[in-house]
């Protein structure tokens, strides 16, 4: 049966949270992914996509961009075609930024916030990011190309204290128990 095993081809990761109260800075948070070689799958990322940036072969991409909440429906959309990744990436890990512009913001100050992972209209994964109030940035998602080519999805939320520029650099490492 392993030889019909498809694997996860083309992800949608979605976020949504609701604007700032009146008066105060907006809220902005930015769905991140970084690219990782086959020869150093926990190294330094190949590549980072972000709000201002998007693949150079055009396989991870943002669908949508907010900064600061007030869209309907999810506010900022990321798409990651797995099956079009070039065979030397071997991870893809994705995660959430909370920008830190006017004042220091963590999960706990983020008003609803929500995350839904899917392929096609299967929902991956959900969450809230209550289990990690006190961070400013997590890692959301893992996607790991296997022996076979097929690629395989592994979730799990867990928060940094980093300002963005270091989350982005040090995402991918492997995380120790």
């Amino acid at each position: 049966m392993n030889g019909l095993k498809k694997g996860i081809r083309k992800v949608e990761i979605a976020l949504k949270w609701d604007p700032s109260p009146a008066g105060q800075p907006p809220t902005d948070l930015d769905v991140v992914a970084a690219t990782y070689l086959a020869s150093d799958p926990y190294g330094d990322p190949a590549y980072v996509v972000h709000f201002d940036s998007r693949s150079p072969d055009g396989t991870i991409y943002l669908n949508r961009d907010s900064k600061d909440g007030k869209g309907f429906g999810w506010d900022e959309v990321m798409t990651v075609e797995l099956d079009r990744l070039d065979a030397r990436y071997a991870r893809v890990v994705v995660g959430v930024v909370i920008q830190q512009r006017s004042e220091h913001r963590t999960f706990v100050s983020v008003i609803n916030p929500a995350l839904r992972i899917r392929e096609g209209y299967t929902v991956l994964a959900e969450d809230n990011f209550g289990d990690i109030l006190g961070a400013t940035a997590a890692t959301v998602a893992e996607l790991v190309r296997e022996g076979s080519g097929t690629w395989d999805f592994h979730p799990g939320i867990h928060g940094f204290e980093d300002d963005p520029s270091t989350f982005t650099a040090t995402m991918g490492r492997a995380r120790h128990a």
